[in-house]
């Protein structure tokens, strides 16, 4: 069950961001071709207007084709035929509209158990932290300069920076504070601690919500660039990278936890894992790789700029040579996955 479960989540994540493409594309008038629901053999289909609308076998996403490949088609209603800024809303309302589910199910996760604030609920003895002066209720806002809204933060700031030293900006009965500290190593947990916790979520108003939900992207967000750096940067290794069948894994493995919790714990579980997933998706989208939407982005950027395309057949180079380090990588990380998974 928990497999079917995060084979429809990631599939409805993807097909989210297609509609993406497909809803500006409509709204700019640019004939979309194909838009597919699953992948695979085609179930059933239908053709309204110019579009044809296929319900594919395996739920795993979906396709919006709108002839953006076609550098010859110029026609009326084509890709090519719109200007600059309309192309590259169509291709960035992907990622966009992945952000948008992020928030979505931010704003529902937050209204079901509230919002993490960075409160110190208490500080642990002889640990950093306590020598630094910090105490119950202080509420950290700045960590080297770097604005704090949530208490998970703290410790993603924590993990990112491992060992360094912090300066720590709290406030304290409407007053604000500075101190310096540095975490120390802990055996037990293998990481580095300042020895300060937190009883967990608070109930917020209306307006609180709607400000969190975007605190609570930012986060993923975030989250999500620290992990490349720390890639590229060899703090984590390359065998940690997850793939398609790794998410799957990690959904299942999530559902399995939280399934003795009954229905409701799951429901919050894999919506945080939504948010986390939708949010990851729309950031890796953006990056100027070629063949995926920040790489075409990266060259309509260039030919809003230069007045002119680049020329289409070496555009097309760079997006082929993409695509072959992208199927190249896939592989990698699918042995990776089930090297992970069943070794």
């Amino acid at each position: 069950m928990g497999i079917v479960i995060a084979i429809l989540l990631f599939g409805f994540i993807v097909f989210f961001h297609e509609l993406g493409h497909f809803l500006l594309a409509r709204k700019h008038g640019i004939r979309v071709d194909e838009f597919w629901i699953g992948m695979g053999p085609t179930l059933v289909h239908k053709t309204i207007g110019d579009t044809d609308y296929c319900l594919k076998l395996l739920p795993i996403g979906g396709a919006c084709m709108m002839g953006e490949d076609d550098a010859e088609d110029f026609s009326e209603g084509s890709f090519n035929s719109k200007s600059p800024l309309q192309r590259i809303s169509v291709i960035a309302a992907g990622p966009v509209f992945n952000f948008i589910l992020a928030f979505i199910c931010g704003f529902i996760f937050i209204c079901c158990v509230g919002i993490d604030k960075p409160v110190i609920s208490g500080v642990t003895e002889n640990m950093p932290a306590a020598q630094a002066g910090l105490q119950a209720e202080d509420e950290i806002v700045k960590i080297n300069g770097k604005n704090i809204h949530l208490f998970r933060e703290i410790s993603l700031f924590n993990m990112t920076h491992a060992g360094e030293k912090m300066e720590i900006t709290y406030e304290r009965e409407g007053e604000r504070y500075t101190v310096s500290l540095t975490p120390i190593y802990d055996e037990a947990s293998g990481s580095y601690l300042m020895g300060v916790y937190s009883n967990g979520y608070e109930k917020g108003s209306v307006g609180e919500i709607l400000q969190y939900s975007f605190y609570e992207i930012e986060y993923w967000i975030e989250m999500t660039l620290d992990s490349l750096q720390m890639l590229f940067t060899r703090k984590v290794g390359m065998d940690q990278l997850a793939g398609p069948i790794g998410v799957v894994d990690a959904v299942d493995q999530t559902y399995q936890a939280s399934k003795s919790g009954g229905a409701y714990l799951v429901f919050l579980n894999l919506l945080r894992m939504t948010i986390l997933l939708s949010a990851n998706l729309g950031v890796m989208n953006l990056l100027p790789i070629p063949a995926l939407d920040g790489g075409r982005l990266f060259f309509l950027l260039i030919e809003l700029i230069r007045g002119k395309r680049v020329p289409p057949e070496k555009e097309g180079y760079v997006h082929l040579v993409g695509m072959m380090f992208l199927l190249a990588l896939m592989v990698f990380i699918v042995f990776n996955d089930l090297r992970r998974i069943f070794m």
